[in-house]
């Protein structure tokens, strides 16, 4: 098993890059996932007796990579996730999408998932089990007629940004779960997180751009790593 990227680490957090269709946490279909690497890790480096506890903070689609953040003592979890609930963990996405979208706006939408599928949908507000939606995007570049959007979210819907800018023409590239072109991979990766330290109280901003392959390659303005 390969080492994780490690962004930054203290005995508080631990900032890391999961890599592309590795699930965050274990699930049915048995493969390593980056919860259990993290762990692993852990136990390895700081020669720890048993499983090192580890939080999961927050969770990315098993095809999304990019940086996650993850708790090594029960008050960092506690108190990183109530920084998600508060909105002031911050979290932000670069997209490759096909289709005519505006440069810049902010979408709301209500979603429903449908867990025998594992597919969402926007619904009307008054639908039973129906979850409020909203993110804000920027076109930062295009090229070939492909669209590199910054994507900010601002709630944590399951396929949010996937289904939100499908739903208006744009799907992502690679995401033929919601209509975009078939590609070796989902063209979506989590670059940029910002939040304040459990303990500290300092506002940490930690990024990571995504790899440079197709279609990734063709867009000379991504965001540069940070951290």
């Amino acid at each position: 098993m390969n080492n994780p990227e490690i962004l930054y680490e203290d005995n508080h957090i631990i900032v890391a890059v999961k890599p592309q269709n590795m699930p965050s946490q274990a699930d049915s279909s048995g493969d390593m996932d980056f919860l259990s690497q993290i762990k692993e890790y852990v136990r390895i480096k700081y020669q720890k007796p048993g499983e090192a506890y580890i939080g999961l903070v927050h969770r990315l689609d098993r095809p999304t990579g990019g940086v996650m953040v993850f708790a090594r003592t029960s008050k960092a979890a506690a108190r990183l996730g109530a920084q998600l609930k508060e909105n002031s963990f911050q979290k932000s996405y670069l997209a490759v999408t096909r289709g005519s979208l505006p440069k810049e706006a902010a979408l709301t939408d209500w979603l429903l998932k449908d867990a025998a599928t594992n597919i969402s949908r926007v619904v009307s507000q008054d639908t039973p089990g129906a979850k409020y939606a909203e993110l804000s995007y920027q076109t930062l570049e295009q090229a070939q007629g492909l669209s590199l959007l910054s994507v900010a979210l601002k709630t944590g819907r399951s396929h949010q940004i996937r289904v939100q800018l499908a739903h208006r023409g744009a799907p992502l590239l690679g995401d033929a779960k919601y209509g975009g072109t078939k590609n070796n991979s989902l063209c979506l990766w989590a670059y940029y997180v910002s939040f304040l330290h459990p303990t500290k109280k300092t506002r940490m901003e930690f990024s990571c751009p995504p790899p440079l392959q197709y279609p990734w390659e063709l867009f000379k303005g991504l965001p540069r790593r940070l951290y």
